[in-house]
């Protein structure tokens, strides 16, 4: 089941290393590549502006989502195939979640960690039914996949809903498995087998 569309949540800055860069570069170019949307938070800067370019570049459909105050500053990706320009960061982070069937994490700071925690957080809750994943760029997510091993040892997290995230170096794999049906189960146990549109 091949998503439609891959909301992609990223650093505003590049960071130190220039791996993270080529992969920002190498996930907008194969989303385009795979014919799937990619949705972003519409901005031109850091490895958000390098996803969107390489995206439109290869061809493909590419979504931003800012708030307006973002938007008033002139951090807006204007080239991209559609901009919504929204009036919070509550209302992007919904709009984001509609817009897409799965949600990629590169790396990035606070705000990309939230935004996929979201998702997940959703995923458990039953408010949708989509798959998270975190393309760990030279190991920049391990900490994140031990904490979710810690979450699970120490009884927070249903070992069951463990699928709800997935971590990957590689990009086509992470993809494979973000295409999957989902497996797990909601958080009082029960199971989900079909998303939400």
């Amino acid at each position: 089941m091949t998503p439609r569309a891959v909301a992609v949540f990223c650093g505003s800055s590049f960071g130190r290393d220039p791996a993270y860069a080529e992969a920002a570069r190498l996930t907008g170019r194969t989303l385009a590549e795979r014919g799937i949307d990619v949705v972003y938070g519409g901005g031109h800067v850091g490895l958000m502006g390098l996803v969107a370019d390489a995206a439109l570049e290869a061809g493909g459909r590419v979504i931003g989502v800012i708030p307006r105050q973002l938007d008033d500053r002139e951090l807006s990706h204007r080239g991209v195939t559609e901009l919504h320009v929204v009036e919070s960061m509550h209302e992007r982070k919904q709009l984001m979640a509609d817009l897409s069937d799965a949600f990629i994490a590169l790396p990035g700071g606070a705000g990309t960690l939230e935004e996929i925690a979201e998702q997940w957080t959703w995923a458990q809750l039953t408010i949708h039914a989509k798959p998270s994943g975190f393309l760990d760029v030279g190991g920049y997510w391990a900490p994140m996949r031990q904490m979710l091993t810690t979450m699970v040892d120490e009884g927070f997290v249903r070992a069951e809903q463990a699928g709800i995230v997935s971590f990957d170096d590689d990009l086509d794999a992470l993809l494979d498995v973000l295409s999957a049906p989902p497996s797990w189960v909601d958080k009082w146990g029960a199971p989900r087998e079909t998303p939400t549109p």
